[in-house]
């Protein structure tokens, strides 16, 4: 029964709860039960909580049963803003699932695209917009778009929001959103000066933290290898055959290596495809429609795509490159693990040139990564406070080379 639901004790109506049901939802997670109720009650939210918990219908949620009270004027009444094309597409389509019984009205634009059939939406007079930055300002100036109805701002992934290049454009957003709004910032992790720089976008909010402020998926089995840059691919492709390995995502660093490793890999047999920034729309979303229906095995992934992927079933996440910035690390394994299910992320660390991305990655999640062998076993580490791995490079007969002189803290 609705009544009974968990749901509707939160204070969400029949038609959202109805919709919940009909998805299999039982339970709210975490986060929706911490973030659900201070929405409904008006408050501004800052919402911090790792990927995969639930944080899209925590704020979708609220928003459309504020919808469902207020009168349509024929201007967009909510705005949520996203920095990638696939969460975009993501967001919309849980807008369409969970107001499914309200007859919410809504849109999405992000580049890549053509923006004719946008304009054609937005024409149509939406009640709700889910935009990325760039396209959102483009229609903006072009007077396709108009903010000045909007009571409910919601900022998506806000620490890469503003630290990664979108301060200015969200900063023009707001200033077109009249000032008595509410605004919703959800995000992974929330460094003290993003706080800082996003505080000023919120009126007495309400601070939800549902797990400390970084943190990797519980049951993400986490490990490094320690291999050399130019040995590394043979490595993923003995890894990639390994047993259990069903559905993997590989990071690499540029756009460049993505293509290149997808084709090497594609060469040596292992279904693969690139997914990254310069591909166009239609190809990463067709890339992503073949990754989950089993028809690609594996996915060759830049950063752009680590808060963007929600496929269920993601075995393994593997770090061909370590990433440049640690926080990445933890967008990048949360694509496996994701609503309870174990996954396994391995990071492929070259000793010489690599070692400090380790440790900052280490101090970020205040843990030491296992030190595993290109056979995914366990090696011995030394216990003076380095950790010395060894591992067997790819064709050695000789036993165990050593790394020398591999400190990760």
């Amino acid at each position: 029964m609705i009544d009974a639901s968990p749901f509707q004790a939160l204070g969400l109506s029949g038609p959202i709860v109805r919709a919940l049901l009909g998805e299999g939802y039982r339970t709210p997670t975490p986060v929706q039960a911490e973030v659900i109720p201070h929405a409904l009650a008006g408050r501004d939210v800052l919402a911090c909580a790792p990927t995969g918990t639930g944080k899209t219908a925590a704020f979708v949620l609220p928003t459309l049963e504020a919808l469902a009270v207020s009168e349509r004027h024929g201007r967009i009444r909510a705005l949520v803003v996203t920095p990638t094309r696939e969460l975009a597409a993501q967001i919309a389509e849980r807008v369409s699932v969970y107001g499914r019984h309200q007859g919410v009205r809504y849109t999405v634009v992000y580049g890549g695209v053509g923006q004719r059939g946008q304009e054609m939406a937005l024409a149509r007079s939406p009640d709700v917009l889910i935009a990325t930055p760039g396209r959102l300002l483009d229609l903006m100036e072009q007077g396709f778009v108009r903010l000045d109805g909007v009571a409910h701002l919601v900022l998506d992934e806000a620490d890469r929001m503003l630290d990664m290049g979108f301060i200015h454009d969200v900063r023009r957003v707001c200033a077109a959103i009249p000032k008595r709004r509410q605004t919703l910032l959800f995000s992974a992790t929330l460094p003290a000066d993003i706080q800082a720089l996003a505080g000023g976008m919120l009126v007495n909010p309400v601070r939800v933290t549902v797990t400390p402020e970084v943190t990797t998926a519980e049951k993400v089995t986490q490990s490094v290898v320690f291999v050399a840059r130019g040995e590394k691919r043979a490595v993923l492709e003995r890894m990639l055959r390994g047993a259990g390995v069903d559905r993997a995502l590989v990071f690499t660093r540029t756009k460049h290596g993505a293509n290149r490793l997808a084709e090497q890999l594609e060469r040596s047999g292992i279904e693969s495809a690139a997914i990254h920034g310069n591909k166009s729309q239609g190809a990463r979303e067709r890339a992503l429609d073949d990754f989950r229906r089993g028809l690609t095995r594996v996915l060759v992934a830049t950063d752009v795509a680590a808060r963007g992927i929600d496929v269920d079933g993601v075995s393994h996440v593997f770090n061909f490159d370590m990433p440049n910035d640690a926080e990445s690390y933890v967008h990048r394994i949360g694509r496996t693990g994701r609503a309870g299910a174990a996954g396994s992320a391995v990071s492929l660390c070259d000793p010489t040139d690599e070692r400090n991305l380790l440790r900052d990655i280490e101090r970020l999640i205040r843990q030491r990564l296992p030190v595993v062998g290109q056979d995914g076993r366990a090696v011995e580490v030394a216990s003076t406070g380095e950790t010395a791995a060894r591992t067997r490079m790819p064709g050695e007969g000789r036993g165990p080379r050593r790394w020398r002189g591999v400190r990760l803290h």
